[in-house]
């Protein structure tokens, strides 16, 4: 399955508004992670069926609910149908396709972006859909893959840090929202790191393996540039359009995140260029080096041409070549055969195609 499609097929001649799930298959059991909170009390709830939530959501204060995993339907047409969730915002929810995008269902607003991280081991990337949905006292989070991406919110709910216990519902749709934007700084800087060691090895060693490196890079960056481009747009409208469910203190919050957006943009664009920047000086080297095999082959060439002449001249069956009776033919031969090949090198060597010495690179750069 392609990191840019995956098993599309799926969804063909499905009725819209159809809830099946696309990505890659799971076996995990879906969990999900209640809260309750206001300033000065919090209540925590661990289950795997959604139906306690229509009661619990019910009390006084704020919820936000946690789903990790999106491959069971049933939970998903079960959650729909507790919070009165269109049935095309269940579809974008099971389909880990969808291109981020952000939609206002007049009941609730509806946001989906991407989480993104950086596998050191396997020098790629590794993404996770992550949808969120704001209703009046409500935050529900529902990510593809299992763990606790939102670790630190939830510490920060549990101790009373920070601001989310002291503010609205939608504080915490911001929250959510920025904690997956912000790993893509961290990616950018893996990133970064990987695209100036390959810098250094391709100067260095600059071995055929290097190549596959570069167009694994140039395909993150392009999917990535795929994630967050979008997101520039979303998080402007957000910032900018009067939407009753943020209010004013939280719409500042908001054009922060329209600011972080455009710096991953930007750096993306950079990146882009360095990727193709690093495929042109590894085809120029490879290229050099092929030149410089020619040349070498080349030499060795014009070397054997003139002593090649001689042993083919003498190496004929006439009968009579006079110089062939005299003692001193041979000596003769090997003494001109010999000569030629030294006087070629020399010329070679005094104009400069063999025997010069390559200038040593500048240090090593520092990282």
């Amino acid at each position: 399955m392609g990191r840019f499609s995956k098993d599309l097929s799926k969804k063909i001649s499905l009725i819209p508004g159809t809830v099946r799930y696309v990505g890659d298959e799971k076996f995990h059991q879906i969990s999900i992670h209640y809260f309750n909170y206001n300033e000065t009390n919090f209540q925590e709830n661990h289950f795997t069926d959604p139906t306690p939530l229509e009661k619990l959501t019910q009390a006084p204060g704020f919820h936000w609910i946690n789903i990790d995993g999106i491959h069971d339907v049933s939970i998903i047409e079960k959650l729909g149908h507790i919070f009165k969730l269109h049935s095309l915002t269940l579809e974008d929810i099971a389909n880990t396709t969808q291109r981020p995008k952000f939609e206002d269902f007049s009941e609730y607003l509806f946001y989906v972006l991407k989480r993104i991280t950086f596998n050191r081991e396997s020098g790629g990337i590794v993404t996770e859909q992550i949808s969120l949905i704001l209703k009046k006292n409500i935050v529900i989070s529902l990510q593809e893959h299992a763990g606790d991406s939102f670790a630190s919110i939830t510490t920060r709910i549990r101790e009373n840090l920070g601001r989310i216990r002291k503010m609205q519902s939608d504080y915490l749709f911001y929250i959510l929202a920025d904690a997956v934007i912000d790993q893509y700084f961290v990616v950018l800087e893996d990133m970064g790191e990987e695209i100036e060691a390959l810098d250094e090895e391709i100067i260095e060693k600059n071995n055929s393996n290097i190549i596959h490196r570069i167009h694994q890079l140039k395909g993150d960056i392009l999917y990535l540039r795929k994630s967050v481009w979008p997101l520039r747009e979303i998080n402007s409208l957000l910032s900018r359009l009067d939407i009753p469910f943020f209010t004013k203190e939280v719409r500042l919050f908001l054009r922060d995140l329209h600011d972080h957006c455009i710096q991953v943009a930007d750096t993306l664009e950079s990146y882009r260029d360095m990727a193709s920047g690093l495929m042109d000086i590894h085809l120029t080297l490879s290229s050099n080096k092929l030149n410089e095999v020619m040349k070498i082959l080349t030499i060795f060439a014009s070397i054997f041409i003139p002593i090649t002449f001689v042993a083919g001249w003498y190496g004929m069956n006439f009968k009579y070549m006079p110089e062939l009776d005299s003692p001193l033919a041979y000596p003769l031969v090997a003494l001109l055969t010999l000569g030629t090949s030294v006087v070629m090198l020399f010329y070679f060597r005094k104009k400069g195609w063999i025997g010069r010495k390559k200038k040593k690179a500048g240090k090593k750069r520092n990282r």
